[in-house]
């Protein structure tokens, strides 16, 4: 067996207003995967930035390489070999791979910056891991699968042994993903301990050794990962057993609700045309850089459009702007709900109330208290939001939560288009069901519901019909029931394929 490279026991941790750890035990052996499971809200995250030096314990001990630790900071954790990349990358994207690498603990040549030795060293650590990447390469002007190798080389150079990777792969394509494994089965062969925070399940068979499960702020269990199945793994996360992982509702299809005609909108939205019914879920897929979520930005008014004209039930509907959209009825579950979705320096109360004072304001635009709690509490109720109380920043809450915010906002109006891109990034699988339930919901009430999706299984899963793009263009469209994953693949490669005959 292994030795433990890392022994956390009785680990307590408090915030305002919510006790986040619980007596958490936690144990690393070197030269392995360990995938850290959970529900959003679990405390995942927190143990990890309390071995990384972001968090202090409350209680508790710590043992890292057999020494025991008291608080560490980053850089003591660094020290000891702990590197952490987090779910939000943390690069400055206007400097250079070398520079980022090296932040803080610059080579010095005299009272200078020695740039030539830190982008050799860069060079040869990336070229070690078989990264093609320029040491003196903008940060900013990588894709996030490039700058996430770079998070990878930067804690190789600190010599790290123990490396934590949370949700790794959230914005990664299956080729990005696959590269990704390649250099952590190597890390692990070289005798790094790893730790894998991850909601995407199915990718654990691929690397992980063990599993531990934590639940509100609980650990629960420790078990080898060939010795479980997938189904206790979920049961142990969320404390029930989930029948259906795609609940879908038979509706019967109503009145054409929304239609799209000729949208074109820069490189990736070109001559997009579509209806969405009452009493439907339509589903977008496609590969990366398809055009799906820059067909959801032109609709709501976020990427001006060149051309094309919009309906809602039959009206025509000028939008030129998101505020535009939003009188219209038409809202937009963003795919990235941190940058575009939310206000994270503001509470609850504040992001679901910003987008409809209209309704919460008097004839002179003072907002009624009252109401406005009473959308708040709702909202919460409703969504099943896991919050004290709703002057919470939105900010602090769980991955899962702040999703449930995005979508409160939203539902608190009239809406008559409500469009979902990416909306189970980087949640739990009962959060995924609960999002499925909510998409359901509308569709019963004759809401027209459109998704974005990178997941294949849940476009399948949930959509009734699919619309598959490829290029910027529409090129297919399915019955749910009616397909398979290989005949949505195809369309979703069609030009693809068409180029690929061409160059032969």
């Amino acid at each position: 067996m292994s030795e433990t490279i890392v022994s956390m026991q009785g680990i307590c941790k408090s915030f305002p207003g919510v006790k986040a750890l619980d007596n958490v035990h936690f144990e690393l052996r070197s030269g392995e995967v360990m995938a850290l499971l959970g529900e959003n809200g679990a405390g995942k995250s927190t143990l990890m930035k309390i071995l990384s030096g972001v968090y202090t314990r409350d209680s508790g001990t710590m043992t890292i390489f057999g020494k025991e630790c008291g608080d560490l900071t980053t850089k003591q954790a660094q020290a000891l070999g702990v590197a952490i990349i987090h779910q939000e990358l943390n690069m400055c994207p206007h400097l250079t791979v070398a520079e980022n690498m090296f932040l803080g603990r610059e080579k010095h040549k005299g009272f200078l910056v020695d740039t030539k030795a830190m982008e050799d060293e860069a060079k040869a650590i990336l070229s070690d891991l078989k990264i093609d990447i320029s040491p003196n390469e903008i940060v900013g002007n990588l894709p996030v699968s490039k700058q996430q190798m770079v998070e990878i080389a930067k804690a190789l150079s600190i010599n790290a042994r123990v490396l934590i990777m949370d949700e790794p792969t959230s914005a990664l394509t299956a080729k990005e993903i696959d590269e990704l494994f390649r250099i952590i089965k190597r890390l692990r062969a070289d005798g790094c301990g790893i730790v894998y925070i991850s909601h995407r399940l199915e990718e654990l068979q691929h690397i992980v050794d063990r599993v531990t499960i934590m639940r509100d702020g609980q650990y629960i269990t420790s078990m080898n990962f060939k010795d479980t199945t997938m189904d206790e793994i979920i049961t142990n996360m969320v404390g029930r057993e989930i029948k259906e992982k795609f609940p879908r509702v038979a509706c019967e299809k109503g009145k054409k609700v929304f239609e799209v005609r000729n949208l074109n909108a820069g490189r990736l939205v070109r001559d997009i045309s579509f209806e969405v019914y009452a009493g439907e879920i339509v589903g977008f897929a496609g590969l990366m850089g398809a055009g799906r979520t820059e067909t959801t930005r032109a609709i709501f008014g976020v990427d001006p459009k060149t051309s094309g004209e919009l309906y809602v039930d039959g009206k025509p509907v000028a939008i030129h702007c998101p505020a535009d959209a939003i009188r219209a009825g038409i809202v937009l579950v963003p795919e990235d709900r941190k940058k575009d979705g939310l206000c994270t320096k503001l509470p609850i109360r504040e992001n679901i109330g910003l987008p409809n004072l209209d309704i919460l304001s008097n004839l002179l635009g003072v907002v009624r208290k009252k109401k406005e709690h009473g959308m708040c509490s709702k909202a919460v109720r409703d969504l099943h939001i896991k919050t004290p109380n709703v002057e919470v920043d939105a900010g602090s809450l769980s991955g899962g939560n702040q999703q449930k915010v995005v979508v409160a906002k939203w539902l608190a109006r009239d809406s008559r288009v409500v469009i979902f891109d990416e909306p189970t990034r980087g949640i739990d699988v009962a959060a995924k069901v609960e999002i499925y339930n909510l998409m359901n919901q509308l569709k019963q009430e004759g809401v027209a519901v459109m998704f974005v999706s990178s997941e294949m299984p849940e476009v399948m899963g949930i959509a009734d019909r699919i619309i598959v793009m490829c290029d910027g263009r529409i090129t297919g469209e399915v019955m749910a029931k009616q397909t398979t994953q290989e005949e949505v693949l195809t369309l979703a490669t069609q030009f693809e394929n068409k180029f690929a005959d061409r160059a032969v």
